[in-house]
């Protein structure tokens, strides 16, 4: 007896309503790049294109840097990035820096 399996394509949308691990994961990718974006004007405009949105663990985000040039620029910023996310309505107590590494 041989069975016929048919593989069908499921689009990424697909894929997450169906699954609830990965429906977490992308609200919480969305969450993330939505801090990013809530912080950006407290960055200065040339530091911008080195970050990039991190995990988020509870009450506590990654910021990824290219650098460590500019993750020294980005440390001086936090208490003010951390500030402004609560006033927006984000439980944030702790910002973490993670140095993009090649």
């Amino acid at each position: 007896m041989t069975i016929v399996r048919r593989h069908h394509a499921v689009t990424a949308l697909n894929a997450m309503e169906s699954s609830p691990t990965l429906a977490r994961l992308a609200a919480l990718t969305q969450d993330s790049s939505n801090r990013l974006k809530a912080v950006l004007p407290l960055i200065p405009p040339m530091l911008r294109v080195s970050l990039q949105a991190g995990p988020i663990d509870g009450d506590s985000w990654c910021v990824i840097v290219k650098n460590n040039a500019a993750a020294a620029k980005v440390r001086q910023l936090l208490p003010a990035m951390a500030a402004h996310l609560r006033t927006k309505g984000w439980d944030v107590s702790t910002i973490r820096i993670k140095v993009q590494t090649q």
